[in-house]
């Protein structure tokens, strides 16, 4: 098929455009002739909370990439819209991940599959946004009515599709992170970090916005009596850090903050650090963190909300508590020696389930649904 990859790549950051060149890369190794066309504004700086949406590493070299989409000019979606009218590519491959980017894609996608041939296909992170605006109904609608199929990634989120659409649509895992390497001895990950290895640490990581409940996990880790654990917090805040000042001087010493984004070549070391990963979600689709611990086989304690249960199987390679602080507090507690090698023994078979290949085989068994 001839197939082109809209949405987030390099130069921006993140398990977005991860996702993004990893599937080009798996259809491209089929034999697909594979274009990448992405932003060339993603998100106008105002709207950006992080310090900066690019990296500088050098583009891929395996990857045909444009950087061709504004999210911010009609004049632009019109234009590219037009452009793939005339390309013509059998698929254009989309992610979805907040009404933000509706207006774009759902023009662009419009405009598209005039010509009769192309499909566009969605696999979609989000469909209701975990922080939720007046435009997000309407938005929704112009963009997800412009799909022709859909790939969902856990329950929650084809529970609130089908509210929009009645298109093609089939559930496939998020795949497993494989791009950032692997693990190492604890000791050196701990001394890359410039942390104490005499400690035991529990990692939070990613992005910091509300809906993760760092603040609940704080507040969790105040009741935590063994004073051998450590809380290693590794990610960049996109809310008021100053909210959560309270608690972390309360607990002192006993959280290690690396209040940054950190760059791909670093992940290691903090998932090869840590004992356990802890996503103490208040609400959740699915979430790209446990696909890297995956990786690394660290084992997860993971709220009961959104798809995480999909995810995590309790009692096989984590533990899964209610979303609130007593329960956050018992599970961390109860992660002992013997929790811990139980489920270091079922990574290799839970693992099978998250392939990008699984992945990208829906994507064109929807696309085969699309023109039947």
């Amino acid at each position: 098929m001839r197939i082109v990859v809209l949405g987030p790549a390099h130069p921006y950051r993140g398990g977005l455009a991860t996702i993004m060149m990893t599937m080009a890369r798996e259809m491209q190794s089929r034999g697909d002739e594979v274009k990448v066309y992405t932003f060339s504004l993603q998100y106008p700086s105002l709207l950006f909370p992080g310090k900066s949406q690019t990296v500088d590493t050098p583009a891929p070299q395996d990857l045909h990439i444009e950087r061709v989409v504004n999210s911010c000019n009609p004049l632009n979606w019109i234009a590219l819209g037009r452009r793939l009218y005339h390309e013509a590519p059998d698929m254009i491959l989309m992610k979805y991940w907040t009404p933000f980017m509706a207006p774009c894609f759902g023009t662009i996608a419009r405009l598209a599959r005039r010509n009769g041939k192309t499909k566009v296909v969605c696999q979609i992170d989000n469909v209701e946004p975990h922080e939720h605006h007046i435009i997000d109904k309407p938005f929704n609608r112009y963009y997800l009515g412009a799909v022709d199929g859909f790939v969902y990634m856990s329950e929650q989120v084809h529970g609130e599709l089908t509210a929009y659409t009645s298109a093609p649509m089939l559930y496939s895992p998020h795949p497993m992170f494989e791009n950032f390497g692997e693990r190492v001895e604890r000791e050196e990950a701990c001394r890359k970090l410039g942390i104490d290895s005499h400690y035991r640490y529990m990692l939070f990581f990613g992005l910091i916005r509300d809906y993760k409940g760092l603040d609940m996990l704080l507040e969790a880790f105040e009741r935590i009596e063994d004073r051998s654990l450590r809380l290693l917090v590794a990610g960049e805040f996109y809310n008021d850090k100053e909210q959560y000042r309270a608690a972390l001087d309360r607990l002192g010493d006993r959280v290690v903050l690396h209040d940054r984004f950190i760059a791909d070549e670093d992940v290691k070391y903090y998932f090869s650090a840590a004992e356990a990963l802890v996503l103490p979600y208040r609400t959740a689709t699915q979430s790209g963190v446990t696909q890297i611990a995956y990786n690394f086989s660290l084992p997860m304690v993971v709220t009961r909300v959104g798809g995480l249960p999909e995810i995590v199987a309790d009692g096989k390679v984590g533990v899964v508590c209610e979303p609130t602080v007593e329960s956050i507090a018992e599970a961390i507690s109860e992660l002992d020696d013997k929790h811990l090698a139980i489920f270091a023994k079922n990574f290799p078979e839970e693992r099978k389930r998250f392939s990008w290949a699984a992945m990208c085989d829906k994507i064109v068994e929807v696309y085969e649904m699309t023109t039947k």
